[in-house]
């Protein structure tokens, strides 16, 4: 009985005064209010939760990727170590491609025979201005007008074999009179040979290979 007097007496101050009627108003807003701020504290609380999850996943992935990073590094040295070693053969045993060795040839052919006469150089070294000792030096000769080209041909060409074909061009100026054009034509060229080469004047032809 006094519950329903009450709310009788709640009203009726609801209907009549105003400043009652405002408080409530200003009561149950607050209310709800809080009701959102705790609704949200909640929302946050998920949300920073979703945050820790992922940045535990992205450093997870982190040290997978800078475990990737590591085999990759590891894997390209290989690779270039293999590289290095089968280019190694290569000069080694004159192994080459039929291609490189085709447009090797291909100058020769196309471009110096059908301008040069082509012969046989055979001289014995008595001074031994080639190789340090006495020796027989045969070479091929390209002659056209008073131009002489002496010609060498390698499987595979280093630093010796431009050397050697520089001092068999002394030796044929000095036994012929005439300073010829030196000629060198290998598949593979080591990029050292080619240095020397064009220290010494001595033209080359082939692929020249890193080290």
């Amino acid at each position: 009985m006094a519950k329903v007097k009450l709310k009788e007496e709640f009203l009726k101050l609801l209907r009549e005064d105003v400043e009652f009627r405002y408080a409530v108003a200003g009561l149950l807003g607050f209310e709800e209010i809080l009701r959102r701020i705790d609704a949200n504290t909640e929302a946050i609380k998920n949300m920073q939760k979703q945050v820790v999850l992922i940045q535990k996943r992205i450093e997870e992935h982190s040290v997978i990727l800078e475990k990737h990073g590591e085999l990759i590094s590891a894997l390209t040295n290989e690779i270039k170590m293999l590289r290095g070693n089968v280019n190694a053969l290569g000069f080694r045993y004159g192994i080459c491609t039929e291609e490189t060795f085709r447009e090797s040839i291909k100058y020769l052919i196309e471009d110096l025979l059908k301008k040069y006469k082509v012969s046989k150089w055979v001289k014995k070294d008595e001074k031994g201005v080639v190789y340090g000792y006495p020796s027989i030096i045969e070479i091929d000769v390209l002659v056209r007008d008073k131009e002489v080209i002496l010609v060498e041909y390698k499987a595979s060409a280093d630093k010796a074999d431009v050397a050697e074909l520089y001092r068999i061009g002394r030796f044929y100026e000095e036994t012929e009179g005439v300073k010829p054009k030196l000629l060198l034509i290998s598949p593979t060229i080591r990029s050292r040979a080619k240095e020397l080469a064009d220290k010494l004047g001595v033209k080359l032809r082939g692929t020249v290979f890193e080290e």
